[in-house]
This record gives C-alpha cells, sequence and structure tokens, in this order.
C-alpha cells in the first residue's frame, strides 16, 4: 500500500502541520515564478529588448527545463532523501532568482530561468511526494492534497497580483527578487519540520532524462520557430526532426535500462495514463490562458499591472474552496465524475474568453475566470489521488514527477501551439509586405483564435477522461482497483 503513518517517513513527523506548512511554501514559491513573470512581460520586453515571438521563451525556458528534469528531481528525491533534495531545489531556486533578478539582456534571463526551471525539478515533485510519505491514505491525506492543490492555484494568481504590485510599483526586477526571501525560509524550516529520511536504492537514468528534455526543446523551439522562419524552413524542419528522433531514442533507451526514468509498464494502468494525459492538455489551457488574458488586459483593454493581477482573484478564491469541497466529496462518490466536469467547464472559460474584444466589460472575463477557477478545484486534488494513491513508498517521487511533468510539459507545449496560432494570425493581419508583426495590427483576433484553440484543447482532456472505468467511491478496495500497488 502507499505510505501511511508507520512508513519510514512519517513516524518521525513530530510536528505534521509544521510539515504540511512547510511543503505548501514549497509549492507555493514554485507555482508563484509560473505566473508572477507572466504579468511583467509586457514591461520585461520593452526594458530588455524581447522580439514578440522571443517572448515566449521567458516562460518556457522556465517551464521546458521545470518539466523536462521533474521525473530526474522526482527520482532523486526518492533515492537521495526527500528533505536533502527538497534544500537542493530551493537553494538553487532562490539563487537564480536572484541571478534573473540583475539581468541586463534577454540571453542572461532565459539563463537564469533555465537554472530556475531545474530547481524547481527538484523541489515541487520532491514536497508532493513528501506529502504521500508524511500523510496516510485517506481523510488526512485527501485534506493534505487539497492544501497542496489549493497552493498550487494560489501560487499561480497570487503570482498575478503580486506580479502587478511589484511591477508597477517597484520595479519588473522584484518579481524575480521576492523568491529570495522566501527561499531562505523554506531552507530555514525544512530541518525544523521534514524528517531526514531515508535513502533508497537504484540509480539515475540521467541519459533519459537528458533526451526528454532536449526533445521537447527542440519541439517547442520548432513550434515558436515556424510562424516566424516559416513551418518549412530547415531549422524549424530540423528542430521537429530532432525532437522526432530524440522521442523515440527515449522509448529505446527506457526499454533497455534497468533502471529507467520512466518505467513504461508504469503508464501501462489504463486510469494512470489518461490521468496524465487530462494533465497535459489542462496544464496548456491553463498556462495559455493566463499568457494570452495578462496580455489582453494591459494592450487591448489598457488594465495596469496591478489591476490585470487582481482581475485573476476569482481563479485562486474558487481553486481552494471548490478543492476543499472536492477533498470531501471524492472519498464518496470517486475521481471520475469530477475528471469529466473540470474539463468542461475549463472549456466554457475558453469559449468565454474568446468573445473578448477591445470593447468588452469585465463581467465577460469575470465569468470566464470563475469558470476556470472552478474547472480547475475539480481537477487538482483527483488528478494528484489518481497519480499517487497507493503508489508504493519507493515510487512516490516517481508518480509525483510524472503527474508535475504531465503539467509542465503540457503547459510548455501548449503555450508553443497556442503562440504559433496567435503570431500566424497577427502576420495574416499584417500582411505579406510586413517585415515583422506589426505593432498597429489589431491583436484582437489572434487572442480569439488562441482561446478557440484552446478550448477545443479542453474538450479534448474531457473525451480523455469519459474513457476512464468506472470504479466505485475511494475506499480502500476503489483505490487498488484506480491505482494498484507497483
Amino acid at each position: 500500500m502507499g505510505a501511511d503513518a508507520s512508513s519510514p517517513e512519517s513516524t518521525r513527523v513530530r510536528r505534521p502541520g509544521l510539515a504540511l506548512v512547510t511543503i505548501a511554501i514549497a509549492q507555493l514559491m514554485v507555482m508563484l515564478d509560473i505566473t508572477i513573470v507572466n504579468i511583467a512581460l509586457p514591461t520585461l520586453q520593452r526594458s530588455l529588448g524581447f522580439s514578440a515571438s522571443s517572448l515566449a521563451w521567458v516562460i518556457d525556458a522556465y517551464v521546458l527545463t521545470f518539466g523536462g528534469f521533474l521525473l530526474l528531481g522526482g527520482r532523486l528525491g526518492d533515492l537521495l532523501r526527500r528533505r536533502r533534495m527538497l534544500m537542493i531545489g530551493v537553494g538553487l531556486f532562490a539563487v537564480s532568482s536572484l541571478a534573473g533578478g540583475l539581468a541586463s539582456a534577454p540571453a542572461l534571463l532565459i539563463t537564469a530561468r533555465v537554472v530556475q526551471g531545474l530547481g524547481a525539478a527538484i523541489a515541487s515533485p520532491t514536497a508532493l511526494s513528501l506529502v504521500v510519505t508524511t500523510f496516510p491514505e485517506g481523510h488526512a491525506r485527501h485534506r493534505a492534497m487539497a492544501v497542496f492543490a489549493a497552493m498550487t492555484a494560489a501560487g499561480g494568481a497570487t503570482g498575478l497580483v503580486l506580479g502587478g504590485i511589484l511591477t508597477d510599483y517597484a520595479s519588473w526586477r522584484w518579481v524575480f527578487f521576492v523568491n529570495v526571501p522566501i527561499g531562505a525560509l523554506l531552507l530555514a524550516l525544512a530541518p525544523l519540520a521534514l524528517p531526514r529520511g531515508v535513502a533508497g536504492r537504484g540509480r539515475l537514468d540521467v541519459p533519459g532524462a537528458l533526451m526528454i528534455t532536449v526533445a521537447m526543446s527542440a519541439l517547442v523551439y520548432g513550434l515558436v520557430r515556424g510562424p516566424e522562419a516559416g513551418w518549412g524552413h530547415p531549422s524549424t524542419v530540423a528542430a521537429f526532426v530532432v525532437a522526432l528522433v530524440l522521442l523515440v531514442g527515449f522509448v529505446v533507451v527506457e526499454r533497455r535500462s534497468a533502471a529507467p526514468l520512466v518505467p513504461l509498464d508504469f503508464l501501462a494502468h489504463h486510469g494512470r495514463a489518461v490521468g496524465y494525459v487530462v494533465m497535459v492538455l489542462i496544464g496548456g489551457v491553463m498556462l495559455a490562458m493566463i499568457y494570452f488574458l495578462t496580455q489582453f488586459f494591459q494592450n487591448v483593454l489598457q488594465y495596469s499591472p496591478v489591476l490585470a493581477g487582481v482581475a485573476y482573484l476569482p481563479v485562486p478564491i474558487l481553486v481552494a474552496s471548490t478543492s476543499q469541497v472536492v477533498s470531501r466529496l471524492v472519498g464518496r462518490v470517486g475521481v471520475k465524475p469530477f475528471l469529466i466536469a473540470g474539463p468542461l467547464l475549463v472549456a466554457g472559460a475558453q469559449f468565454t474568453a474568446a468573445t473578448l474584444h477591445d470593447g468588452s466589460s469585465y463581467l465577460v472575463a469575470f465569468v470566464a475566470l470563475c469558470l476556470m477557477g472552478i474547472g480547475m478545484g475539480l481537477l487538482f486534488v483527483p488528478l494528484m489521488l489518481n497519480a499517487v494513491a497507493s503508489v508504493g513508498h519507493d515510487r512516490a517521487g516517481l508518480a509525483a514527477g510524472l503527474l508535475n511533468t504531465s503539467q509542465q510539459i503540457g503547459g510548455s507545449l501548449g503555450l508553443a501551439v497556442l503562440v504559433s496560432v496567435a503570431t500566424t494570425t497577427l502576420r495574416d493581419e499584417a500582411g505579406p509586405h510586413a517585415a515583422g508583426v506589426a505593432p498597429l495590427v489589431d491583436p484582437v483576433p489572434a487572442f480569439q483564435n488562441a482561446m478557440h484553440t484552446s478550448g477545443a484543447i479542453a474538450l479534448v482532456a474531457f473525451l480523455a477522461a469519459w474513457t476512464l472505468p468506472r470504479v466505485r467511491p475511494l475506499d480502500a478496495a476503489a483505490i487498488e482497483e484506480l491505482a494498484p500497488l507497483e
């Protein structure tokens, strides 16, 4: 069975409340940085001279490294003690945040974002696996998962509000500097709140992690490069070929490895695989909506950074409250109803946002954000439980890493696809004689096309969730059926 009160780590947790606070702050910090930078993008672009297409790499550099190394980061926690790896990840994150705030050129900022992603890839799956190994299955873990899910959402939306305040009243550089004191607090709390843990057995699949990371980077590069250089341009084609070759190579390496990064049998279970697919698709939709809507608020509706951030408040409030309700109901009704309803509401949010134009009132955006908040609140806890319920102690980091990897790689690929849709629309609007995307071109059609595409992606997630096997409420027997012990 999964970790319970008698597991090697949970028996040494003397202050479970403080442990949960520490884990929650770590997740809050990691998620904060995905969105806190979004709100500063227009200001940051003007300050450092990013082009319209290269601006997406401020987000993608972080998300790609985050997603690419999550599996390795989770496995490191399994093998080298979770508290130690959490502190290493937080330390890397804080130092690179300081470097990002000091950056004076686009290349320097993107480099700092790459290292930030690496730190997050170590810290985030370790934090989630600590929830699994600290709290026993049942109500205690469901409640802890709800807190973790709330921090995931709160970090995203708090980042937008805080980012707006810092950008307006200080500087865009403070959206990076703010992570330094948070990281210092975590490094002080971790030895007091978390058990030292025990080292696991096995070895690391570094080649597998490098192959999947480079493959995803090449794929995203091709998607971002295509609208600018042309889909038939040698650099675009080469990026897609490299991605395909490395993805095939990754599967071959994993099949032959004695200690694979992703045991293929781990993905063979239908329920777990569907959960990861849903997270990939929804991760792309969620990040893309924040990316595009933030710029729509500021560039089309002329909101200040602070007002644009405050506009997102319905999301964390509704995710947190909905997650708490779901954590009490999921044990009685199972995960499938939530995994079906969630994507439908998220799709509704995208299609509602697609109706926005330069004369729209905030009410339309408010409805879209409410739908998004409720939809994500329905999804987070069931997806987490689906991934880690009844997974053996030695694979908790792997399960957590795969779930986070699904979200981050989905976010990166989804953002790249939708940036391509928007950029292609802008170029079409600018006409064949435009040297680049003309600044006077109406950005609304590009935004609307991106949102329509995003809504279609959410509907694919709904269809995937519909294929889940119907299970009884999450008593012990149903949990075993949903995610059998590895």
